[in-house]
Formats: C-alpha cells, structure tokens, sequence
C-alpha cells in the first residue's frame, strides 16, 4: 500500500492539551469563488518548486502566483497503465491505472454531488513539458491514519461521523482500490479532506464493502439519485472513458438501493440525516 501524507502542509504552531493531545495548524486561506480558484490554478505562475518526500511517486509542491495571491499547490504526473499488476499481498489486477487523470475526474464527480468542500479542486495543468493534475494546497493538522495512531479524540464525535459518513460512500461510488487512511486530511476545526483517486474509477460495477455504507446525508442522497451519467460523462471527458462512466452509474444505482432498504428496515430517520 502506498503512503499518501504528500498533501499534509507545514505545521506552523504545536500545543499540547493533556486532555487531547492534537496538532494546531495556523490557516490564512483566501476566500476565492470556484471559478476564482480555478483560474488562479490553471494560469498563476510559478515562482518555487520542490518534490514532497512522501509517496512512490514524490510529487511535486508548487508555489504559485498572479502577483496579487500567492498559495502553493500539489502537482500529480503519474501516469501508469500495466495489463496486470501484481501487488506484495499475492492480488493480481488486470488493466492496473495509476492516473493523474482519475484526480480531476474525482474532483468533478464531486463536484456533481456537493462534495466540493470536502474534496480539494483538481485541474489539468502542464508544467516543465509534462502533464498532470494540479491541486489547491489544504492546510492539515494530521491525516486519519496518524489520528487514530495517536488515538486522538475527536472533539465533536457526531460531527465527525457525518463527514466519515460522506466519505465512505463517495469511496463506494468511485472504487478506489487503494483507499487507505492517509488519504483523509483533518484541516482546522476537524474539517475533512479526502484527496487522491489516482487509482479510483475501475470498471467493476459492484461495491466493494457496502457494510461501509451506515448513513447518508440527505442532500448528498437527493444528488446521487438525480445523477446523470450524460452530465458525468461530459465533466469527465477526456480522463475516464465510456465504461467508466457506466461503472460509476452501476455502483450509483446500488448504493441508492442499498440505503432504500436500509430506510425500509430502519426508517429514514435512522438512515438519513
């Protein structure tokens, strides 16, 4: 499994509680409209570069600016399609995908479902002759893995849950076949990220753990019953093909079946929230 810490940020200032012992993380984020944002990723200049330490594939952290902001961003190239792929565990996977593609694809299905404040904008972007996805830079306390390492209480339990809740079905939605802990961020005040789907969008159209999928939120259901494979198809031209698309549409019409029957054995009220 690979280790996926490359989007943590510096960490400006550390307190130690002896209640909770949690890293304080400073956070000056502009406030930029989507579009805004998307701009200042896809023409800002580049001023500083250097290659994270963390992950196979080191990528790279940018710092970018139009002369009036300046923020860095996470710069992704991998690119990797092997007929099988044979991991240390003995599984075997046919058509392996390692893509920077699947990031932007992963920001636009999230985008669709208003998952956009927890899912960091990715844009196409070439820098130094090579293509990639380029990703705003979120500023992070810690990431999941090192939280419950630490065993480091959350300080509001239930909201906590919804966001792990949204989580975990997006990660149904798209098949992620190394989803892995390191890639949820906790930002300031324990708000969640979830970033890295370069292995995500497979063509299985089953779910992989639907004893994941506990609760839902009720937009987030509304959206994904109203989700067009049309619509997604165009977001996602030119980065997940046809049968991608349909997988996804699969994967959707299980998930809502699923909480339909969870609402009918539970009630909405215990299901959706």
């Amino acid at each position: 499994m690979r280790f996926h810490s490359r989007w943590q940020s510096s960490i400006f200032t550390t307190a130690i509680c002896l209640i909770c012992p949690v890293l304080i993380v400073a956070s000056d984020e502009p406030s930029l409209s989507k579009e805004q944002m998307r701009q200042f990723l896809l023409t800002a200049k580049v001023v500083a570069s250097r290659h994270t330490s963390e992950g196979i594939t080191q990528p790279w952290r940018l710092t970018l600016s139009d002369d009036t902001l300046t923020h860095d961003a996470h710069f992704e190239t991998v690119d990797e399609h092997r007929p099988s792929m044979q991991f240390a565990g003995g599984r075997t996977e046919l058509n392996f995908v390692d893509s920077y593609k699947n990031d932007i694809a992963g920001y636009a299905l999230a985008d669709l479902l208003g998952l956009d404040n927890m899912v960091p904008m990715y844009v196409p972007r070439k820098w130094q002759g090579t293509s990639g996805a380029l990703s705003w830079w979120v500023p992070v306390m810690m990431n999941e893995k090192q939280r419950a390492a630490k065993k480091v209480a959350v300080p509001d339990p239930d909201a906590w849950n919804n966001q792990m809740y949204k989580i975990r079905v997006f990660d149904e939605l798209i098949y992620e076949t190394d989803a892995n802990l390191t890639n949820v961020l906790i930002g300031p005040d324990w708000k969640i990220w979830r970033i890295d789907f370069s292995r995500a969008f497979r063509q299985n159209k089953d779910l992989r753990n639907p004893k994941n999928l506990i609760r839902c939120d009720r937009n987030l259901f509304d959206k994904l019953k109203a989700l067009n494979g049309n619509e997604l198809a165009q977001k996602t031209k030119g980065y997940v093909d046809q049968s991608q698309v349909q997988a996804v549409m699969a994967r959707r019409d299980k998930i809502v079946r699923y909480f339909q029957k969870l609402i009918a054995d539970k009630g909405e009220n215990e299901v959706l929230y």
